[in-house]
């Protein structure tokens, strides 16, 4: 019985040393896990596949960005280091052998060996390696941020188009959508639209200030962003920043307030279709026709006047309204009854009924701006310039029911003017 122990333990020690050798056989593998900042990425995943047998085991990193296993069998590895499902780094045909080894992975080192390896292979200097990466990451993270901004671009409008409009609501999804793509011009033109007709609505002066001051530099911002785009596109340093709505009879712009808005003001680009550059500057005329409107809203006139003109310059089918809108700037901000000013609203009235001759507001806010330069003769009797009776006349003529024609039925008869009472009517006579 005592020899039967004795040999049972002898089996067993046999064993525990017969075993040692195959444990020898493996190895040991470790390694810190650094990002490019050279800051410890923790909660990594370390894959580690064997490419003689197919065998895969993953590691875990600590806080310290540290991962280690024992028992690893020896043999040429393919090693993968990933993090929430993205790759960050790979290494191939690494060999175990049975000792200890150590696979560091230091992203900045592995960035600047594979800029140094993509600058041999295309004959180019590293600086222009980093310039295309940097440049393919900014195209990735705009993908990848540009339909959640089509998202937000929907629910302004929706918000803008909903009854009554919840104007708060499209300026909470269009400031997202400007943070997530500030370089996008069309949101910035949105989201200055959105506080210009917010605007209209508010009942206390500050606050009314307020958004036509956030609109006229969004709008600004809109501008600024695509001439800078055209000029960089153009290979030319960029032009001077844009600059002008008031009215009297409150013009409206010619382009919907949202579209998208592309156009540079310059002349079509070579291989450039002319039917989108048409688009483009009937659309780059609507960012300074709004940007008008705010400009005239916080007292910048000139800007305002500035602009308006780009805008009747670029989309010369929408020329009349733009010239109206100029005229009403001008009017609007002529409180000294300045001669010249008058003059040059007069102009821009002109321009718009050569444009538009039916434009019937043209016609009367040009006879008050001729009124305005209207003197007295000795006996006391008004003598207006030549052509101010006519443009009432025709504004009648136009508007016979029209929301000035009482005061232009006033203004005739104050200038001892006939007041024709068959306007509208069929049949009835143009006054000459």
């Amino acid at each position: 019985m005592k020899r039967n122990v004795f040999y049972v333990l002898m089996l067993s020690i046999l064993g525990i040393v017969f075993a040692l050798p195959a444990f020898s056989q493996t190895a040991t593998v470790k390694g810190v896990c650094k990002d490019a900042q050279g800051t410890p990425i923790a909660d990594a995943q370390v894959t580690w596949h064997n490419d003689d047998n197919g065998r895969t085991f993953k590691l875990k990193t600590n806080k310290k960005g540290e991962y280690f296993s024992l028992g690893v069998d020896p043999g040429t590895y393919t090693v993968t280091l990933s993090k929430d499902g993205k790759q960050l780094d790979q290494v191939s045909k690494f060999k175990v052998g049975v000792d200890e080894v150590d696979l560091p992975f230091d992203l900045k080192a592995s960035q600047e060996q594979a800029v140094q390896q993509t600058a041999k292979e295309k004959g180019i200097s590293p600086e222009q390696v980093k310039q295309m990466q940097e440049q393919q990451a900014k195209a990735e993270q705009y993908n990848k941020s540009i339909g959640t901004v089509n998202e937000k671009l929907k629910a302004a409008t929706a918000a803008e188009q909903a009854t009554p409009p919840n104007y708060d609501a499209a300026i909470a999804s269009l400031n997202e959508a400007a943070q997530m793509v500030p370089n996008e011009d069309l949101v910035w033109f949105r989201l200055g639209g959105a506080y210009l007709d917010s605007a209209k609505t508010q009942t206390d002066p500050a606050e009314k200030t307020k958004r036509y001051t956030e609109a006229y530099n969004d709008l600004h911002k809109a501008i600024d962003l695509k001439k800078g785009k055209t000029a960089e596109a153009a290979g030319t340093p960029g032009a001077a920043p844009a600059n002008g709505q008031g009215a009297p009879a409150n013009g409206q712009a010619a382009p919907a307030n949202g579209q998208a808005a592309q156009g540079n003001g310059q002349p079509p680009q070579s291989g450039k279709p002319a039917v989108q550059s048409a688009l483009d500057n009937q659309r780059m005329a609507a960012y300074y026709d709004n940007f008008a409107n705010a400009a005239a809203r916080v007292g910048k006139s000139d800007e305002a006047v500035n602009a308006y003109q780009q805008a009747a310059t670029l989309d010369p089918p929408h020329a009349g309204q733009y010239y109206f809108n100029l005229g009403a700037v001008l009017t609007n901000s002529n409180t000294t009854n300045d001669v010249k000013i008058r003059k040059q609203a007069i102009e821009a009235f002109d321009k718009a009924i050569a444009a538009d001759a039916n434009h019937a507001d043209a016609y009367f806010w040009k006879g008050q701006n001729l009124v305005g330069m209207a003197t007295t003769d000795p006996s006391g009797k008004i003598v207006a310039p030549e052509g101010t009776t006519e443009a009432y006349q025709k504004y009648l003529e136009l508007q016979p029911s029209g929301p000035h024609a009482e005061e232009a039925k006033q203004m005739l008869t104050a200038l001892n003017a006939t007041v024709e009472t068959t306007y509208g009517k069929k049949g009835s006579k143009k006054k000459p």
